[in-house]
């Protein structure tokens, strides 16, 4: 049986649907990825762009609202920025709980020129999430360690 993680963002259009697409690829032989936004507003289509180049397609996610995966018994729940740490609920105390802060490419990108200056800002936390996920074991492990 699989363990269930969800990433939480606010938007849930970005850093976790890249966390999402990440896991699937990495670690789908124990992991089940979930995303989820306190105030989610769609797929962010240069998210969808910047993971295609890196050979992972999250076109088919969705944006999706806490509350639509409230029901499911989450064994990791990871929040990727500030606020979405500020409006987490409270889960089951089983619950590994962990924060792990990711800048915003949508805002870092806002003052782009170009396109290709705006993907620039999606690449480089594509590429931090990427490293992350990949050692997620670790990180659990070692965050369930000092949880005890």
């Amino acid at each position: 049986m699989k363990e269930k993680i969800l990433f939480l963002c606010t938007g849930n259009a970005c850093r976790s649907q890249m966390a999402e697409g990440w896991t699937r690829f990495f670690h789908s032989d124990w992991l089940e990825a979930f995303s989820a936004g306190v105030a989610p507003h769609g797929v962010d289509p240069l998210a969808v762009k910047v993971m295609k180049e890196a050979g992972v397609d999250i076109s088919n996610q969705r944006s999706k609202s806490i509350d639509e995966v409230e029901s499911i018994e989450f064994d990791y729940v990871i929040t990727l920025c500030d606020s979405a740490k500020r409006a987490c609920p409270v889960f089951p105390a089983k619950v590994l709980y962990a924060h792990v802060p990711f800048d915003d490419p949508p805002m870092l990108a806002k003052g782009a020129k170009t396109e290709d200056e705006a993907l620039s800002h999606y690449r480089r936390v594509r590429d931090e999430i990427r490293d992350f996920i990949k050692d997620i074991r670790n990180f659990l492990e070692s965050s369930r360690k000092s949880s005890n």
